[in-house]
């Protein structure tokens, strides 16, 4: 049992690291990372949330 806490807590670690740098790099609160841990669809709505966001680090204009 421990083993597939440790399994699924490292995987889990794989996708919320880049997903807080991601985040950061937006200019977006990292904590939102924290919805990958969301069983079924939280990466869905990181991906939703990133996609459709308004970007306060994004180039305006030319």
């Amino acid at each position: 049992m421990f083993a597939e806490v440790l399994q699924s807590a490292i995987v889990g670690m794989m996708i919320a690291i880049p997903t807080i740098v991601i985040y950061k790099k937006v200019g977006l609160n990292p904590l939102w990372a924290g919805l990958v841990f969301i069983p079924v669809f939280g990466l869905l709505i990181v991906f939703i949330q990133l996609a459709f966001a308004e970007w306060p680090n994004a180039r305006r204009g030319g």
